[in-house]
């Protein structure tokens, strides 16, 4: 294994010699040795290098990641890492040119690239975005509400959830080389967790170009990322009990991992997201000459082109009414017929190779065995032609539409996936039926129902829901916002049961918290308020003379409390503000109607309730508070009547920092928990409110990681300033 810092030129350069590729191992870009796996170009068929991870330490990046890598990224809080996921994104979209060029290697047209390439780094906004939205300016996460464990209030529990302290080991399939490695990386990174990333060595090169790039950003801490271009060698070996590993891919390898020693005996975590056979559903209403019908066709074909086919999410088996069997078959014959094969260079061309000629042996083997079972309507896997390429020496594959005209008596269909451009059309009497195929396929990651009729929608999805990780449920209302029968989306989870491996990525918050552990905390209210930084009910409040409005935003302390003076609601305060408020509700303003409600009287307004509280505990000058900025979980407990006395109670909850931007007062959201009460010291309302509140001092956002490190409170730069 040797070291090397010097520039590398990238792939997919025509007449350029063969080179190794490398691997990221602690902090250095090394060359393996031994013998190496052979790369091709997936258009010429002429190699464009190899890869092999031999000499590397695999326990030593297992050590550094943990050592190094990690503890820099759990010093940072979540928006800090999502600043980071931001600035990476930026930096990887104005060098995305690069990408492209070198992904013209592995066969994609530019639609294929921009799906990959952009799409990929989209998953970095998206986090970055979530991160700072749904997501607290701290190094944990509080995680749903306070749970009362005793009667007397002073005993209670929280959950938190905390960064995993080992790796996350990141296996990823050869279709999508830069959104593989990026929609793994975005939710991991922000969780706090360093990462090993091992992409399929097929088109290793586009993934080491994009992580290249990442490296020479200086974005990252040392050790938050290592890149294996090669076998995993004894990687796993080296995993305990604080590890993850996401794997993409086929169901048999996931299941040789998921089975590996070290897994079991320490019980890492393992995310399987494995190949299915996925649907699409015409549905019963959606005749010939309907925007639906339309829809479904164009995305059928699509499903079966884009990458050439080499979609985890790409449509497998269609199921159509019986009676529109004809019109499907020859309008996805007249759309496939437009599609040009050959080298995506050339214009014209709408579909490009598969990644390598081992794909067209495995495509080719598994189209033989759902040959056997069904007919082929249209394709030839043998006559067809290429423009711009020599067919035999590129990896290409036909399109290929196969119909079975049993799809309950044959199993091949539901079994067998050909990952390449190859579907199978499946006539259903009912919709019962329709239901009955999609859940033959043992597991998929999503499928798609094609209807104007929305209770046609309410049963497939509640019908096929259970073995699909996602649903499209497409119509004339949605399609032009709509992304489409296989686009996993950042927001969405990505995965499904069975088949499908079981597991889920992405899905917003949900993908970060497989990087994390949950646990539950019990104690008195009081220590679990400094241990979480949020106030909770039943915990010491602190007081003094200057009113919290006074405050700056960093001046303010959890818990720190105001009691407002008292007042009395009248019958004129009800009726004044319904006059300014235009609410004349029966329980407010007739006396007789009131005496048969359920508050067996007339009663004030809620909102009154809540102006009549602002009121009594606002600071009405000038100040650090800048606006109300919303309000949150608000509950009206307990009527307040003409005569009842009313308290506020203001107490800060939790404060997060926002980071500013340029010409912007610097600034930060602080919630207050608010409790209203009666003269019987009973709570009429509950709720919390949001005020942005002046900072003394703040980073402005788009600050160098050094910077955003170094100037936030409480945490600590690397000894680099990274």
């Amino acid at each position: 294994m040797t070291t090397t810092s010097t520039m590398i030129r990238p792939f997919g350069l025509s007449g350029t010699e063969p080179r190794r590729l490398q691997s990221y191992v602690r902090g250095e870009w090394v060359t393996g040795t031994g013998k190496a796996v052979e790369l091709f170009h997936a258009v010429t068929g002429e190699q464009i290098g190899d890869a092999t991870t031999g000499g590397i330490d695999f326990a030593a990046m297992v050590d550094y990641a943990k050592r190094v890598g990690g503890p820099a990224l759990r010093r940072m809080t979540f928006h800090q890492r999502a600043l980071m996921l931001k600035a990476m994104a930026q930096y990887l979209m104005a060098r995305k040119d690069e990408f492209y060029v070198v992904s013209a290697a592995t066969g994609a047209t530019k639609q294929d690239s921009w799906i990959d390439i952009e799409g990929g780094i989209g998953t970095f906004f998206a986090y970055a975005s979530r991160g700072r939205r749904d997501f607290p300016n701290e190094t944990f996460y509080v995680d749903g509400p306070v749970e009362a464990l005793s009667k007397g209030g002073t005993f209670v529990g929280r959950h938190i959830c905390v960064p995993l302290e080992g790796v996350a080991v990141h296996i990823n399939a050869f279709n999508f080389p830069v959104w593989g490695m990026l929609e793994k990386l975005a939710p991991t990174v922000l969780a706090g967790m360093p990462a090993i990333v091992k992409p399929a060595t097929v088109t290793s090169y586009l993934t080491e170009a994009v992580f290249r790039a990442m490296i020479e950003s200086r974005i990252f801490p040392d050790g938050v990322v290592q890149l294996l271009c090669g076998s995993t060698g004894d990687l796993l070996d080296h995993l305990d009990c604080q590890s993850a590993v996401a794997f993409t891919g086929s169901a048999s390898t996931g299941k040789m991992l998921k089975s590996s020693k070290s897994i079991l005996e320490n019980n890492v975590r393992f995310n399987m997201e494995a190949d299915s056979l996925n649907y699409s559903m015409l549905g019963p209403d959606a005749a010939p000459g309907t925007p639906e019908f339309d829809l479904f066709i164009k995305e059928v074909a699509r499903e079966m082109t884009v990458k050439a086919g080499q979609k985890c999410t790409a449509i497998r088996r269609t199921f159509v009414p019986d009676s529109m069997l004809q019109d499907v078959m020859s309008a996805l014959k007249k759309r496939l017929e437009t599609v040009t094969i050959g080298d995506p260079s050339v214009d014209g061309v709408r579909m490009g190779p598969l990644a390598g000629r081992g794909q067209v042996g495995e495509v080719r083997k598994s189209v033989e065995a759902i040959a056997r079972a069904t007919e082929l309507v249209y394709g030839n896997a043998d006559d067809y032609a290429v423009v711009g390429a020599d067919r035999e020496r590129g990896a290409f594959f036909p399109p290929l539409l196969f119909y079975s005209k049993d799809p309950f008596g044959v199993s091949e269909p539901h079994d067998i996936e050909a990952f390449g451009p190859v579907n199978t059309i499946m006539p259903y009497a009912s919709v019962d039926d329709a239901i009955a195929l999609a859940k033959k396929g043992k597991g998929s990651l999503v499928g798609s129902l094609f209807t104007a009729d929305d209770r046609v929608a309410r049963d497939v999805a509640f019908g096929t829901a259970a073995y699909h990780g996602r649903l499209l449920l497409a119509n004339r209302h949605s399609a032009k916002e709509s992304t489409g029968h296989g686009s996993p989306l950042p927001h969405l989870v990505h995965g499904g049961p069975g088949r499908a491996g079981g597991g889920e990525e992405m899905g917003g918050v949900r993908g970060v918290m497989h990087y994390m552990q949950r646990t539950a905390l019990q104690g008195s209210p009081t220590t679990l308020m400094h241990v979480t930084n949020e106030y909770t009910q039943g915990a010491e409040r602190t007081t003094d003379r200057v009113h919290p409005f006074r405050k700056y935003f960093d001046e303010l302390e959890i818990g720190a409390s105001l009691v407002s003076p008292r007042r009395t609601v009248t019958e004129a305060d009800i009726v004044n503000f319904a006059g300014i408020s235009g609410d004349f509700f029966y329980a407010h303003m007739d006396d007789i109607a009131a005496r048969d409600s359920i508050f067996e009287k007339r009663v004030a307004h809620g909102y009154f309730v809540l102006s009549a509280a602002a009121g009594l505990f606002v600071d009405p000058a000038p100040g650090p508070v800048l606006a109300n900025y919303g309000l949150e979980s608000l509950r009206f407990v307990k009527p307040v009547y003409p005569g009842d006395t009313i308290q506020a109670t203001l107490t800060v909850k939790q404060k997060t920092a926002k980071e500013k931007k340029e010409d912007q007062v610097p600034q930060g959201v602080v919630a207050w928990d608010v409790e209203v009460k009666n003269q019987n010291d009973e709570p009429v309302a509950v709720y919390t409110i949001l005020t942005l509140v002046r900072r003394q001092d703040a980073p402005a956002e788009g600050a160098d990681p050094a910077t955003i490190a170094t100037q936030t409170p409480g945490i600590v730069a690397d000894t680099d300033g990274r």
